[in-house]
């Protein structure tokens, strides 16, 4: 590994002789340190929800490799203001997005650029070669940040695709106790009024969770809201295929825009929608401050009904505990609902993974972000180590191992293997994000990295009441469900990426961002209707005041930029489609 960044900083204090010698000595194949010992890289990571040393198999591989260990730094009150003027974000940064805190820590040089020294070229080698697309996105980025002074690299997106073709996995899943479902006779669910009621029924079939506690229909957290509740905003997205951007919600089939104070919009309809819950004891009292580890928690437990998302409802429901005992939470939608689902997008996504400007060990930090991106990588921070939890057969077809199935529906299992503790303990917490769940892995037979559509998951269903779930339904795989529903809203990938805003809007939207999620848990949590509509009418008002016409503009433009682009790539991919034809 080479020490060209770290060699000009100590240039002037050392003497060349003897810092040529002691790199020599410490320096052996490519990050590893075996005479200087191990190096504890920070790794401060806005999408994170742990903080502190990464343990398990995880780390031991990464001691193996590289001989680190990655310190875990979460986003918590004030700590990125704190870094930030500070100058030293970390040794590698994992943004929330790549809009304002992103865009000021480019201008502030806050970043190493990865064309310095030739430092991707030569310690990143398969990001150069394969990831070209989400590279020039970021240099793009650069500019637009710098006022096209800057056309530096300092990192790639999330969920890289291998191709612009076809669309992302289905994560808005409207999960559901499909067991209680069952229980209930199968009822028609059309509507929204269809489902709470549904929902009413389900906890009176199913009061109590696996430790006797109250089931609730829905458990909220608050660590993910940004410009208001994301929970609130999220369901609007599930429901009419709208997508968050800025202080409301924007249609990609026709570029419209709904924002939150709007009434009778899809923002404030939904926060009625959690209130009406709330009101008749469906709503979990503690999701205003409880975290999302907690309300995981009680998902695991069964204390959980109903969830949008995947990763809050069937991927930490179903563990093996549960669908023994005829258990489930699967994809149920009702018929109006139109949620929305991504395209590929080979430029990536807006979480940029990128190295501290202050890092002394870029070389080091280049070359596990290029292993994470290499195909083992992916793997590896995805499913575990290979030919323990997962591993190719002879036909180059992707399959767990039965250690790794049990590791899959169980994260509590033991992974053993010479592997300390237990496979959860090792799941990677600072949420990298390469390629994309659904991107081609090459070094199988044509397979992506999702697990759910492996040629070795596509057999037999794994419980008695998956297959009631697929017999029901008429599929055999979650996407299925979903694409023979047809009822989708498909968001076109491009370079959108919001624009940084000035110091005057960042205070006003600041302001208004923050009545808006105050207020929003306020009205989530009021005992009627009126005092509901009360809360909201105070909201209105208040943001109005604060500014919130100079945001909603704002907004707006942004909207327009994004539809524009959406409108190329669709009219580009038509155009493909059609010389293929």
């Amino acid at each position: 590994m080479k020490m060209k960044h770290l060699w000009k900083k100590m240039l002037s204090v050392v003497l060349a002789g003897t810092m040529v010698v002691g790199m020599t000595a410490g320096v052996s194949g490519c990050g590893h340190r075996k005479k200087t010992g191990t190096i504890t890289l920070d790794c401060f990571s806005q999408l994170a929800n742990f903080s502190g040393l990464q343990g398990g198999w995880m780390a031991d591989i990464l001691k193996e490799k590289f001989n680190v260990k990655l310190n875990i730094i979460p986003n918590g009150s004030g700590i990125l203001q704190t870094r930030m003027q500070e100058g030293d974000l970390g040794d590698i940064v994992i943004w929330g997005n790549d809009a304002d805190d992103y865009q000021k820590a480019v201008k502030n040089g806050l970043l190493f650029d990865w064309n310095e020294d030739d430092l991707l070229k030569e310690e990143g080698p398969y990001i150069y070669e394969h990831m070209q697309d989400a590279l020039k996105k970021n240099s793009e980025l650069t500019k637009k940040a710098t006022d096209g002074k800057d056309d530096a690299v300092y990192g790639i997106g999330d969920s890289v695709a291998t191709t612009n073709e076809d669309h992302q996995m289905f994560f808005y899943n409207w999960d559901l106790r499909w067991d209680i479902y069952k229980q209930l006779g199968y009822p028609k669910v059309k509507t929204l009024d269809d489902f709470q009621q549904l929902l009413v029924d389900m906890q009176k079939a199913c009061p109590k969770d696996d430790s006797g506690n109250r089931t609730y229909a829905v458990s909220l957290w608050p660590d993910w809201d940004v410009d208001y509740v994301m929970y609130v905003k999220a369901t609007a997205t599930a429901w009419y295929g709208y997508d968050e951007l800025g202080i409301g919600l924007y249609d990609p089939k026709t570029g419209k825009y709904y924002d939150a104070m709007m009434k009778d919009g899809p923002y404030l309809e939904m926060l009625k929608f959690y209130n009406q819950l709330f009101q008749k004891g469906l709503v979990d009292p503690d999701s205003m401050t409880q975290t999302y580890d907690k309300m995981i928690e009680k998902v695991q437990n069964g204390g959980v009904l109903f969830s949008l998302f995947n990763y809050s409802g069937s991927l930490a429901f179903n563990k093996d505990k549960h669908t023994s005992a005829g258990k489930l939470m699967y994809p149920f939608a009702p018929e109006d609902a139109n949620p929305i689902v991504y395209g590929m997008n080979t430029q990536g996504g807006n979480h940029p993974t990128c190295i501290g400007a202050k890092t002394e060990y870029p070389e080091l930090c280049m070359n596990i972000l290029n292993w994470f991106v290499t195909p083992e990588g992916r793997m590896t921070y995805g499913f575990g180590p290979q030919g323990i939890t997962w591993d190719y057969d002879e036909e180059g077809n992707t399959s767990f191992t039965k250690l790794g199935k049990e590791c899959h529906t169980n994260e509590k299992t033991v992974i053993g293997n010479g592997y300390k503790g237990t496979y959860h303990d090792g799941v990677p917490q600072f949420a990298v994000s390469t390629w994309a769940v659904d991107a081609q892995n090459p070094d199988s037979n044509g397979e992506t990295y999702n697990s759910d559509n492996w040629k070795s998951e596509q057999s037999q269903a794994s419980s008695a009441i998956e297959q009631d779930w697929r017999d029901k339904n008429g599929c055999n795989s979650i996407n299925e469900y979903f694409e023979n529903r047809g009822k989708y809203t498909v968001s076109p990938g491009t370079s959108f990426a919001l624009a940084q805003k000035d110091n005057d809007l960042k205070t006003t939207w600041s302001q208004v961002t923050t009545e808006i999620k105050t207020s929003s848990w306020k009205a989530i949590y009021a005992k009627n209707d009126k005092e509901f509509q009360k809360i909201v009418d105070s909201m209105i008002e208040k943001t109005k005041t604060y500014g919130y016409d100079k945001c909603l503009k704002w907004a707006k433009e942004q909207a327009a930029e994004r539809y524009a682009l959406e409108q190329e790539a669709t009219a580009a991919s038509s155009a493909a489609a059609e010389s293929e034809g």
